[in-house]
């Protein structure tokens, strides 16, 4: 009798043991799956907020500097058509048409032509307001004896363009863009510097629409 009952002990014992473990490893295999499932859906909010980041646009902006006005026109152009925002860069000491007079050897444009120590052309301001939220700039001036209008080099001096596309175009009555782009680029030693465009002085609005919505601007 006596060993009866001892077997019989013996398997409930046994028959508890299992039964314990069981219980343990079902709940640890729920633990394991709720685990896995918030993690899947962290990720996946992680990737919803990039999508989001990558699909926002940029903001615009066209800076120039125009002697005569010609310039200035092809700016208002860029703007109107890439729904960008304008900054003159202006300086403190305006250029008049007397110094504007490249056949005079002595006008103020011939002077500082010849010599360089005179481009330090001292603006009203550098920098744009809400310079660090513009991804695209684009950047305008005449063209003076092959190069880009010295009172630009300021601006470029004054400002950091990484992470940022910039895009030259200038105006002339005959010359070409040449190098007055890759000059620039190295003056600012930042940016995505872009091939720029060149515009006759009398440039018409159409062919300078056409031009910006090749770019696919975003």
């Amino acid at each position: 009798m006596k060993k009866l009952l001892s077997t019989v002990m013996i398997l409930t014992l046994m028959f508890t043991f299992v039964a314990c473990n069981n219980s343990t490893s079902n709940n640890n295999e729920t633990t394991s799956k709720t685990s896995s499932t918030a993690s899947f859906d962290k990720s996946s909010d992680t990737t919803s907020e990039n999508n989001s980041d990558k699909t926002s646009n940029g903001k615009i902006l066209v800076v120039y500097y125009s002697a005569t006005g010609s310039t200035k026109a092809v700016a208002q152009t860029i703007a109107d058509t890439a729904n960008a925002d304008l900054f003159e860069i202006t300086p403190v000491d305006p250029y008049t048409s007397d110094d504007l007079n490249w056949t005079d050897d002595n006008s103020r444009v011939s002077v500082e032509h010849n010599d360089e120590s005179k481009r330090d052309v001292e603006l009203t301001k550098t920098t744009p307001d809400n310079w660090e939220q513009y991804d695209t700039v684009f950047v305008g001036y005449p063209i003076w004896w092959g190069i880009a209008a010295w009172p630009v080099n300021n601006f470029i001096n004054g400002n950091d363009f990484s992470g940022k596309t910039v895009i030259p175009f200038c105006t002339s009555a005959s010359s070409g863009l040449g190098e007055s782009g890759s000059l620039l680029a190295e003056m600012a030693g930042t940016g995505n510097w872009q091939d720029g465009k060149r515009f006759s002085s009398g440039a018409s609005s159409d062919d300078v629409a056409n031009w910006v919505n090749g770019l696919e601007l975003k």
